[in-house]
């Protein structure tokens, strides 16, 4: 029992420093990339990495993933953050419309909703699935529609990440990035495995 506990205890400490590890080169390829061109390879590398874990590769070489993965990413991902980019400037005109004619309160809020959420399966749909950047945001929305329990769980995850950082700031330099994209992940990564199980179920009928 004793061993047990310490070997389970040696397990939690190995993927805490693990998510620690990924935070840090996170956000150290962030600033490699001035912050602006930096963001979306280094986002997309995190999940890359996180998504390997998932699926029970834990003994991947975390660096060199990573870098691999920000080096070949790093044009398209940054056309990412572009579209990314221009998607906040909705929303942010969306609230601004609000703010102008309350009357129009509803409609925009139900648009912002299905953006941000939307926008939360986009990093785990781009490093799961090979597809074009058009069938990227349809994917994200179409899984987004059809998997309501997911959107809760990761809205959740997210919020409550988003309040322990609020109020222990320090922990943003350790496990900000890595644990917010860890619980999104593992979310959407649940959601993909249903889906595809639910095309190879119609493909054997």
């Amino acid at each position: 029992m004793k061993k047990r506990s310490i070997s389970h205890l040696y397990a939690l400490t190995e993927w805490i420093s693990r998510f620690a590890f990924l935070n840090i080169i996170w956000i150290g390829f962030t600033i490699l990339g001035l912050i602006l061109f930096g963001i979306s390879p280094s986002t997309v590398a995190m999940f890359t990495v996180i998504r390997k874990w998932l699926m029970g590769q834990s003994d991947i070489p975390i660096f060199q993933t990573f870098w691999g993965t920000y080096k070949k990413e790093f044009l398209r991902s940054n056309g990412l953050g572009v579209v990314l980019a221009l998607l906040a400037g909705i929303i942010y005109l969306d609230l601004y419309f609000i703010k102008v004619n309350a009357s129009i309160q509803i409609p925009l809020y139900l648009i912002i909703f299905a953006i941000v959420m939307t926008v939360l399966y986009i990093f785990p749909v781009y490093v799961h699935y090979n597809v074009t950047f058009i069938q990227l945001f349809k994917n994200s929305f179409f899984i987004m529609l059809v998997n309501p329990i997911s959107n809760i769980l990761m809205l959740i995850g997210f919020v409550t990440s988003f309040f322990v950082i609020k109020y222990i700031p320090g922990l943003f330099f350790f496990f900000g990035g890595s644990m917010t994209a860890g619980l999104i992940m593992a979310t959407s990564y649940t959601a993909f495995q249903k889906i595809e199980k639910k095309q190879k179920e119609a493909q054997t009928i």
